[in-house]
């Protein structure tokens, strides 16, 4: 009798494939660099809800022919890229990030950037296309060390997801949230350490987190305006990333 327990038929790294969501941000592409280093075969989705800084869907295709520049290694792994349209997320919902409104915080004690059910539906719709491209490892963002609250990027949420989404299509998906337990800090690192200086400046200068959508003048750490939550995180952590790195 052959042996179908879950250790026999789970993959190993070598065989595994990753789909990575995507966005064009700083977290998203330090995923994609930690997925290419780990996986054979990677693709990546990114997701059209109507967001106010959809100025980050613009800067996704250059920065995945620059990922490709690495090494060749990464440029034979990365697969196809697929855009989603999830606008019924933004016809939906009445938050910062899918309405022109000022950034505050709510009476629930979260950010009004907080989009109810979006990475929670982002997940479900890649696991629906993992399932159809034979991908069996979900790569996301996802972390509740350095973020704004968001109940759906706890690491809780993660693990109660992938069980949820393996009972419901069959499946041995794997969830993996390679920054869930870091800093923003310890995430500019990562970078370096997956692809080195060249690397973090990528991110720095080609990458888009800005919740406000502005490009404007490259800041040491970045694009953006420099006083929304998102901008905030980022300048803060590279600048005690450059700490670190001096004191090193």
């Amino acid at each position: 009798m052959s042996d179908t327990s879950p250790d026999a038929v789970a993959p190993t790294v070598k065989t595994q494939s990753a789909l990575v969501l995507f966005s064009g941000g700083q977290d998203s592409t330090t995923c994609l660099a930690w997925a290419l280093a780990r996986y054979p075969r990677v693709e990546t989705i990114g997701f059209d809800y109507g967001q106010r800084h959809a100025i980050e869907l613009s800067v996704r295709p250059a920065l995945l022919e620059k990922i490709k520049g690495f090494s060749s290694e990464w440029q034979a792994r990365l697969g196809q890229d697929h855009m989603i349209d999830l606008s019924l997320i933004g016809s939906i919902s009445d938050t910062a990030l899918t309405r022109d409104v000022e950034i505050a915080m709510q009476d629930n004690g979260l950010p009004n950037t907080f989009v109810p059910g979006r990475n929670l539906l982002f997940m479900t719709v890649a696991a629906t296309l993992a399932y159809r491209r034979g991908l069996n490892v979900l790569v996301g963002g996802m972390c509740e060390t350095d973020f704004s609250g968001y109940p759906d990027c706890r690491d809780d949420t993660m693990k109660a997801l992938q069980v949820v989404l393996n009972l419901g299509m069959a499946t041995q998906l794997k969830v993996e949230t390679p920054l869930m337990w870091i800093d923003k800090a310890e995430t500019w690192e990562l970078a370096r350490t997956l692809g080195g200086d060249a690397l973090v400046e990528l991110v720095r200068a080609d990458t888009h987190t800005c919740y406000l959508g502005e490009r404007g003048a490259l800041h040491d750490w970045g694009h953006g305006c420099g006083k929304c939550p998102a901008c905030e995180l980022r300048a803060r952590g590279y600048r005690q990333y450059l700490a670190r790195q001096q004191s090193a």
